[in-house]
């Protein structure tokens, strides 16, 4: 990753995190094969949800036969993290248009989201529009190709799990996670381990209580706080 802001840089950025969405959406698409959907239904539901762990939940509250009120206050729920994420990333596009920024805004996701805020490290804190809707729209093609391709493997796939392909996220938010440490030189190393384990620890005691999904927006605000307190610079 360098200094470039071009829609080729976003391309190319924004590749090595696809391989997290091949393997849970080959994983999703081989759920939802065998839950009987269609290829079709699962392209659209790619297309136009685009939100992986919501579109787990999708399915199974299909399945279940739940009330749509219930499926849409529940993908509410599990993607309302976006909202922060939305904010944060949108003070660098205060020059652009509405309808640039709702096309970011609409695309963003935990993966692209990540991306950019290494990118910050290596350009003096500043985004481009054409450079994210690259990274976007890469991110957005691959999601809804690998969803298709695990739901014409389902019938060849039954357990997904047996090849890794749940893992591929969270190895993915790792190696982000260490790139973040490793460029951010705007604070030092402990402070930002203080903040790591911090989140880490709120995360776990939250869960005990409150759903996974709400979980993960009070230990950020709370994270956002004690980062606060740790480097008031």
């Amino acid at each position: 990753m360098d200094s470039s802001l071009t829609f080729r840089a976003g391309i190319k950025d924004v590749i090595p995190t696809v391989f997290g969405y091949i393997g849970v959406g080959l994983a999703m698409g081989i759920v939802a094969n065998t839950s009987h959907l269609s290829v079709w239904a699962v392209l659209l539901m790619s297309l136009i949800v685009y939100a992986g762990s919501a579109q787990f939940i999708i399915i199974s509250m299909l399945l279940a036969g739940s009330p749509i009120s219930a499926i849409v206050l529940s993908t509410f729920l599990i993607n309302s993290r976006m909202i922060l994420m939305s904010m944060s990333v949108a003070q660098y596009f205060k020059k652009d248009s509405l309808l640039q920024n709702i096309g970011l805004g609409s695309l963003l996701t935990d993966e692209t989201f990540a991306l950019s805020m290494n990118k910050l490290n290596q350009t003096k804190q500043q985004l481009k529009t054409s450079w994210l809707h690259a990274a976007n729209l890469v991110a957005y093609l691959v999601w809804a190709a690998a969803t298709v391709v695990g739901c014409l493997l389902g019938n060849l796939i039954t357990d997904p799990n047996q090849f890794g392909l749940d893992f591929a996220v969270v190895g993915m938010f790792i190696g982000l996670l260490y790139l973040q440490i490793i460029t951010d030189r705007s604070k030092s190393l402990p402070t930002q381990l203080w903040v790591v384990l911090f989140v880490t620890l709120a995360m776990y005691f939250l869960m005990r209580w409150v759903p996974g999904n709400l979980a993960l927006i009070f230990a950020t605000l709370l994270g956002c706080g004690f980062g606060m307190v740790v480097s008031p610079k």
